[in-house]
């Protein structure tokens, strides 16, 4: 039953959406319909998910006034170029990580997965919003000519592999396909970095060119097929959650009316909440019924060595530059929170 003060709630929320959608919804007759080219770091099969949804209702809301293009992963222009074509407005937008896109900016190899930066994919919305990595990110874009526009979470980072994984030993030697930071750190393991385009990487495992990925977590791992050509998953993981974000070319930013950027940026919220629960659900339901995959894992004991590493990996990170020392000490701090409020944030960390 329909409470009067629910009533009075739902009223003022309308009240305060209607100017907006109205404005938004009006169909232009007074210009051309404004069109964008947006590339995401995702292939066809995963940006069902993970930009697709939020490309359509972006197109669906806006109508004649703006209609955005979405293209996969190396449609347009290799992933490693994303940055420069944005920068020049060969593509008008991007969805991506800093790092894969080869992101000039000092804040690229936070991108991606940074190794133990996150246990969990809330604390990526957390560090941006509430701990000032948004402000960072938006500065360092504006120098370079795009609009950063909003960061997420996406899944965490897991090694999925023909051979079995249950020791630091077993690492050694073996061909993964990942991210350029994450693979810088992982090679003093004796892990091979690969770079290949994203949509050969499952014919590369078929083939043995790869022994396997650290890319993304159980979820992705069903949903693009690779699942399909591997055989275990390691349930430790290097990241809780991939940071990704979406960018727009500045000038084309800056020629949108205010209603149209105020909707994109909805749009973009919608899809890091969308993740949210796909990611969370996924990587419990299909660790527990899914049927392609064994589970393996490395004793606690002996993957402190790699959290250790990480700590390490941080402060050379922070020697870098006066920015990426900002950000590290931005995640020291977070983390040392998180350990310090307990559980549910964190379980059994000193």
């Amino acid at each position: 039953m329909t409470t009067r003060r629910k009533f009075l709630i739902n009223a003022a929320a309308g009240a305060a959406i209607a100017p907006l959608a109205s404005k938004v919804m009006a169909q232009s007759s007074s210009g051309p319909t404004i069109r964008w080219r947006m590339q995401t770091y995702a292939g066809a099969a995963l940006a069902e998910h993970v930009a697709k949804p939020a490309i359509d209702l972006f197109n669906r809301i806006a109508g004649d006034r703006m209609q955005i293009e979405l293209y996969y992963a190396d449609q347009l222009v290799p992933t490693g170029e994303l940055f420069r074509a944005m920068q020049r407005g060969t593509i008008d937008a991007v969805q991506s990580d800093d790092d894969s896109m080869a992101s000039p900016t000092e804040v690229a190899v936070f991108g991606g997965y940074f190794p133990f930066g996150s246990r969990y994919s809330l604390d990526v919305p957390v560090l941006f919003n509430q701990y000032g990595l948004k402000e960072i990110w938006e500065e360092q874009y504006a120098r370079v000519g795009v609009q950063h526009v909003s960061a997420g979470a996406w899944d965490p980072c897991h090694f999925v592999t023909k051979e079995p994984i249950r020791s630091l030993k077993d690492l050694e030697g073996k061909r993964i396909f990942t991210f350029p930071t994450a693979g810088r750190f992982l090679s003093q393991f004796g892990v091979v970095p690969v770079t290949l385009p994203w949509e050969d990487i499952e014919v590369a495992v078929q083939t043995g060119e790869l022994d396997g990925i650290a890319w993304s977590g159980i979820t992705e791992d069903y949903t693009v097929g690779w699942a399909d050509v591997t055989n275990y998953f390691l349930t430790n993981n290097i990241s809780g959650a991939w940071i990704g974000h979406f960018f727009v070319n500045m000038e084309r930013w800056q020629e949108l009316p205010e209603d149209l950027r105020l909707l994109f940026e909805v749009c973009c919220e919608q899809s890091h909440y969308y993740r949210q629960h796909w990611y969370w659900g996924g990587e419990a339901r299909l660790r527990v019924h899914g049927e392609k995959l064994e589970l393996t894992s490395i004793p606690d004991a002996e993957w402190e060595q790699v959290e250790n590493a990480a700590h390490e990996f941080w402060d050379e990170i922070a020697s870098q530059s006066e920015t990426r020392a900002r950000v590290v000490e931005i995640f020291k701090q977070y983390n040392a929170d998180m350990r310090q409020a307990g559980r549910p944030y964190r379980y059994g960390e000193a």
